[in-house]
């Protein structure tokens, strides 16, 4: 796997460090039979680092190794070489003898400390610089390598010759050009291969001006909705009680509901959340102005003052709404709900299940109840159970006592979804899956990550729930060869207008969110990342590569996408449709959609904490201003 093979190039250029240095260490004691066996392991590691970086590149691709191939590998390499060259004579005779090094030691240890400080770089670049691999990258990192080197010598020999100074003077010079070149700025916009786009635009709309409709859809109506959004106390079902920002008082929030058609009008209004709040609705295509995406659509609606989102309920399914001002700390804290929306002219179920699932301080809710959730489902009934992930982290759900079907993911129907049994389903963060089943005569479990003292029971009447089964050995389910093919909207055969790739990792960010380590695009932490732009009409290919060693599910407002692939791999199960994907350690995913919704869309990772950290752009189309302060945003 592409994510061991990082980890193994991390554990390989450390310990290479690790040997070349105590080369150098034991060759300046003039220990001439250890530095000469630590020379050869350095060497060795030197070799093997080099294997590893060109499996890493033909399995991950040439993400995961640029930096390596184009720095890294070449400055090991001439400093290896060099080692070898001066080195190897001088240590060979007095190791063999198992005698002591004699004469001055600077010339053998330095070019073996040169080596431990090239392969050192290489450990801080990856960790903390990582993609993409630039000139000024590599000119400080060259300076620093070459002055550690003749600063070493200068400690070993103790005098200073005027060759050092000279070589000396001439690493400082480059070094200070490559801080120099760091100021030559980053571009604002990413236009993705296709037309240039203006952003942010001189004239055009403005975002505010994007709202829904006023009516709802012939033969729909209006649900009107209030949601006040205040601190309380929170009793979970144990009676448990949990400090939150709710909205009513309740956590989860009020359940949504709508049939395709309606008009949805809903009202916030902040009582006491002192950071302001919004309400995003995740994963449905509203108007760009209703998207509540605080300090790009709106502002954060702030203690005492309302805002009215309306739109359309044209998508049936799974959806859910939560605050987007703050949402690293208002959604843990208790600001999310649900949103589903029927067909109109659907049959009533009757069991019908709503299943948010979200963590306070490490114990697992469900609704919410903290142990076990039984409801009554007649034997031979339909039941619906909509999965929900209002966490940060993926959960991995079972279902046992029952065959079931994944009839949705993300709201959007499968095609020719199979019977399922003994298998586990990996959901996002902020992803959504609509199970279906018949009750059987017996009892039915649903586990979350395989905790058998919580989840959800369904038991027949009068019945009571069995003991539920170890599920941890249990097979995932692979979403891109599950159900059966058809046509999709897009392929990979398809004429793409534009197309972004967009590499995730964890680097040093001056200008970011933490002043320091933060996690990035392409080399960038919010707000500096470079903001997606395309036209209206456009097809846009999306390539999302992951570096880190953390999975990042990837959201994008304002749209759906169609996976085109996964670690090169096409999707062959039913067209997969989704608007929250996880990105594990070493994945590269290929998505495509069509720029038909105009706006200023947030595009996240919906790990919040990585989202507030940094891992933030947006996607703008031509002509749409934005007329708030983005300096209220945190990158979520």
């Amino acid at each position: 796997m592409t994510a061991d093979l990082i980890t193994l190039d991390l554990i390989a250029v450390a310990l290479t460090a690790a040997a070349w240095l105590a080369a150098g260490a034991t060759a300046a004691s003039r220990l001439a039979l250890p530095a000469a066996a630590l020379t050869a392991l350095g060497t060795l590691l030197t070799l093997a680092r080099v294997v590893l970086v060109v499996l890493l590149g033909t399995r991950g691709g040439w993400w995961f190794v640029q930096e390596k191939a184009l720095l890294e590998l070449p400055l090991q390499a001439v400093t290896a070489a060099a080692a070898l060259t001066v080195c190897a004579p001088r240590l060979t005779r007095p190791a063999l003898a198992r005698a002591p090094l004699d004469g001055d030691t600077a010339p053998v240890s330095v070019p073996l400390f040169a080596a431990g400080y090239a392969a050192l770089a290489a450990v801080v670049v990856t960790l903390l610089i990582g993609y993409p691999a630039t000139l000024a990258v590599a000119l400080v990192t060259v300076a620093v390598v070459a002055l550690l080197a003749l600063a070493t010598w200068w400690v070993l020999d103790g005098r200073p010759r005027g060759a050092m100074l000279g070589a000396g003077g001439v690493a400082v010079v480059v070094g200070v050009a490559g801080v120099l070149t760091t100021f030559a700025g980053t571009p604002k916009t990413d236009a993705g291969g296709g037309p240039a786009v203006a952003y942010p635009a001189a004239k055009g709309v403005s975002v505010a001006s994007l709202t829904g409709p006023a009516a709802p859809r012939p033969g729909g109506t209006v649900r009107r909705y209030s949601l006040q959004a205040r601190t309380a106390t929170v009793t979970l079902a144990s009676g448990r009680k949990v400090a939150a920002w709710t909205f009513d008082g309740t956590v989860p929030g009020p359940a949504l509901t709508a049939v395709q058609g309606d008009l949805v009008e809903v009202t916030l209004r902040n009582v006491d959340i002192a950071s302001g709040v919004s309400i995003h609705w995740h994963g449905y295509d509203v108007p760009s102005a209703e998207d509540g995406a605080a300090g790009l659509t709106q502002d954060a609606v702030t203690p005492g003052h309302t805002f009215t989102y309306r739109f359309l309920a044209d998508q049936a399914g799974t959806y859910w709404y939560h605050t987007h001002q703050d949402s690293n700390q208002g959604v843990q804290k208790g600001l999310y709900g649900s949103l589903v929306v029927t067909p109109r002219h659907a049959p009533v179920l009757p069991a019908d299940l709503t299943v948010p699932v979200h963590t306070f301080a490490g114990v697992t809710v469900i609704g919410d109840r903290d142990g076990v959730d039984t409801r009554q489902a007649a034997p031979g009934s339909p039941v619906r159970l909509r999965l929900i992930n209002t966490d940060n982290a993926t959960h991995r759900f079972t279902l046992a006592g029952a065959p079931f079907t994944l009839a949705a993911v993300d709201g959007h129907d499968l095609n020719g979804p199979g019977t399922l049994t003994r298998t586990a389903l990996s959901l996002a963060a902020g992803g959504r899956y609509d199970l279906r089943l018949t009750m059987p005569s017996g009892s039915v479990a649903l586990l979350v990550d395989g905790d058998r003292a919580h989840g959800l029971r369904l038991v027949p009447g009068g019945g009571r729930a069995a003991a539920p089964p170890d599920t941890s050995t249990w097979p995932d389910l692979d979403l891109t060869s599950y159900g059966r093919p058809a046509a999709g909207p897009l392929t990979a055969a398809s004429h793409f207008d534009r197309r972004f790739t967009l590499v995730l990792d964890r680097g040093l960010s001056l200008s970011g969110p933490t002043k320091g380590r933060d996690w990035t695009v392409n080399g960038h932490a919010f707000p500096d990342v470079p903001t997606l732009v395309v036209r209206k009409g456009d097809v846009v290919e999306l390539t999302v590569v992951n570096r880190s060693l953390a999975t990042h599910p990837w959201h994008l407002h304002g749209h759906s996408v169609t996976v085109l692939s996964r670690n090169g791999h096409a999707v062959t199960g039913s067209p997969l449709t989704m608007d929250t994907f996880d990105v594990k350690p070493g994945d590269v995913w290929k998505v495509a959609f069509t720029a038909d919704n105009p706006g200023l869309w947030m595009v996240h990772c919906h790990n919040l904490v990585h989202a507030s950290h940094g891992m933030s752009l947006t996607l703008a189309y031509e002509g749409v201003t934005e007329p708030f302060d983005m300096a209220g945003m945190h990158g979520d």
